[in-house]
């Protein structure tokens, strides 16, 4: 058995597994959105982070930029069944995509890469939030924080990763922004200054 998953979000800085192999690339017709509530990492139920998922996006060749992971034998079986339906349970869908490592790829480098989505059907995921305006989104994420951290820490490493990586996402960039706009907003205690920011 031979397995290959596409992260996204936080799997493309943390595994949390071991591959076989990893690889730099996107897949098309997506866009990475933050409209999936976190309760269990980024958030709590009390108060949901916003995490990365995915939409169809009206353009199919729109290209969302990720890693893909291989994973063989026992450990695709284990990584597959155990560990990863743990850590993305709050994603509901499962989708096989193409993988495509080069810019003007014609051809996929990989078939059938597994994809966790969180679906817009808040009959079976209780926790999708959906799209709110920018600066709404951004306090969200700079009050959230849960078991693997704060919300901010969420969202400035995808930003860093992706730099790094040569991919542009303006969704994650103009979030970023927006999230250290609001900070510079307020005073040393975390208090919105009257004026806003000086």
């Amino acid at each position: 058995m031979v397995m290959w998953v596409f992260g996204y979000g936080s799997l493309i800085w943390y595994a949390g597994f071991e591959y076989e192999q990893r690889l730099v690339g996107y897949i098309r017709g997506y866009r990475r959105v933050f409209y999936q509530g976190s309760t269990d990492h980024r958030g709590t139920p009390a108060f949901p982070g916003r995490t990365v998922t995915l939409e169809p996006h009206r353009d199919p060749a729109h290209i969302c930029w990720g890693v893909a992971y291989k994973v063989s034998g026992h450990q695709a079986e284990q990584i597959a069944f155990s560990y990863l339906e743990v850590r993305e349970k709050q994603y509901d869908k499962k989708v096989y995509l193409d993988f495509y490592s080069d810019d003007d790829a014609t051809e996929p480098t990989l078939k059938n890469v597994l994809v966790y989505i969180a679906s817009t059907n808040k009959d079976v995921n209780i926790n999708y939030l959906g799209p709110a305006p920018l600066e709404t989104i951004a306090h969200q994420i700079i009050e959230a924080r849960g078991p693997s951290g704060p919300n901010m820490e969420y969202l400035f490493k995808l930003e860093t990763v992706l730099i790094e990586m040569g991919c542009k996402d303006e969704h994650v960039t103009d979030l970023a922004n927006a999230v250290r706009k609001a900070l510079a907003e307020r005073d040393e205690n975390g208090i919105l200054k009257e004026n806003g920011a000086k």
